[in-house]
């Protein structure tokens, strides 16, 4: 198994490509070792490198997000836990944290007015076709949350969240194809 990695805008993340599909459904963003313990075996095993601070997992990537720890040093360690979960042949998630996830997909934490629907439609037609993917090159993920009084609310995932640029990509880029595509939008947020 060759694993090819990735720099990202994220100083402090790198995005690992195992060549096989990752989650085919979905994301799933590991904060803390805690959160990983029982939800994936591949997370808690990548929270067990000294120095690991976040795993997102994509489709076809891994995402792993450190301290102030070099990457010379942390990389080798990480391509090997990698490696030896995929060559085992083991889950990435566990089948109740996979059902969890699905749950809360579908729950969506979304809000906006109902008179609102065309433009929320919109805009996460736009999300989806646009700016997750682009996105995803870069190792994350952002999620559309909410829409009231022209303000869009997004949740940033993965190399993303605590980017140094992710306020500009939020303001400049995010912002600006929605304002151009759906006038109604005034402004973008991140929401945590």
């Amino acid at each position: 198994m060759f694993i090819q990695t990735e720099s990202t805008p994220n100083p402090a993340t790198l995005k690992f490509l195992p060549g096989v599909v990752v989650m085919a459904d979905g994301t799933a963003d590991f904060r803390d070792a805690p959160s990983a313990r029982d939800a994936s075996p591949l997370a808690a095993r990548l929270f067990d490198v000294p120095g690991v601070t976040g795993v997102f997992f994509g489709y076809d990537f891994v995402t792993v997000t450190k301290d102030g720890q070099d990457w010379q040093h942390m990389k080798p360690a990480i391509l090997g836990a990698i490696m030896e979960h995929f060559m085992a042949g083991l889950p990435v998630m566990t089948s109740a944290a996979t059902t969890q996830a699905r749950e809360d997909a579908e729950s969506g934490e979304e809000f906006f007015d109902a008179a609102d629907q065309d433009i929320v439609v919109t805009i996460k037609e736009l999300l989806d076709t646009r700016v997750r993917p682009a996105v995803a090159q870069d190792g994350g993920d952002i999620t559309f949350r909410g829409y009231e009084n022209g303000t869009v609310f997004l949740h940033m995932k993965g190399a993303c969240a605590g980017c140094p640029s992710s306020t500009a990509t939020l303001k400049h880029g995010i912002q600006n194809l929605l304002r151009h595509f759906v006038p109604e939008v005034q402004q973008v947020e991140q929401v945590v």
